[in-house]
């Protein structure tokens, strides 16, 4: 079975040190670094899996990281780590492109949770910080959940029948960002599945299928 290969990258050494043991014991746990620059080189030689970053580093912090590592690796998969419940910060990091965003005192339980999900391809926010940031997209008392711009073409592509990587071609962005627009499109119109957008979509006269 394969081991997926991580790099981790986190300024606060004692901390650090302890998620890279825990790590271990379920992932090839390639580099440990402890600056933004450094982190970029890293997964430059090292090409890895999955990056788990804090948020605030020396050098640069880890949202300009997923900005940076958006163009030149599109597929790599970013998880980042804060001490802050911050729902500016979550949503600057998901909007970057980041895979995860998780609170560091969620435990090594909830930091192993969210790997895993972010491997599996999924989009990962502490519990903590999702419940307010699903508070702030509420619908009016008319239940019309308006979607931005951003989400309006994207969701016209989708519609259209291109892929997150076309579409992401297309628009200039990364194929996380896509995914994290979608995501948040679905969470607006309440559609669980990607049929149950494209559904929405038709419906409201948003493309064609």
């Amino acid at each position: 079975m394969k081991r997926f290969r991580l790099i981790l990258a986190d300024d606060h050494r004692i901390f650090a040190e302890g998620l890279e043991r825990i790590l271990a014991e379920h992932y090839e746990l390639i580099d440990l670094v402890h600056d933004g620059k450094s982190l970029l080189q890293a997964v430059d030689s090292l090409n890895p899996d999955l990056v788990i970053a804090d948020v605030s580093m020396p050098g640069m912090n880890g949202i300009d990281c997923v900005r940076h590592l958006g163009k030149t690796h599109p597929e790599l998969k970013i998880l980042l780590l804060t001490m802050h419940e911050d729902l500016s910060l979550a949503s600057a990091a998901l909007r970057a492109g980041a895979s995860g965003y998780v609170l560091k005192h969620t435990g090594a339980r909830g930091v192993l949770q969210a790997v895993e999900e972010v491997l599996q391809g999924r989009i990962h926010v502490s519990p903590q910080l999702e419940s307010c940031l699903h508070s702030s997209i509420k619908s009016s008392k008319n239940g019309c959940r308006e979607l931005t711009p951003r989400q309006l073409d994207i969701l016209r592509l989708i519609v259209s029948g291109l892929s997150a990587k076309e579409i992401a071609a297309k628009l200039d962005l990364s194929p996380r960002t896509v995914e994290f627009h979608k995501y948040k499109a679905m969470e607006r119109v309440g559609a669980q599945t990607s049929a149950e957008l494209i559904q929405y979509a038709v419906k409201a006269g948003i493309g064609e299928v």
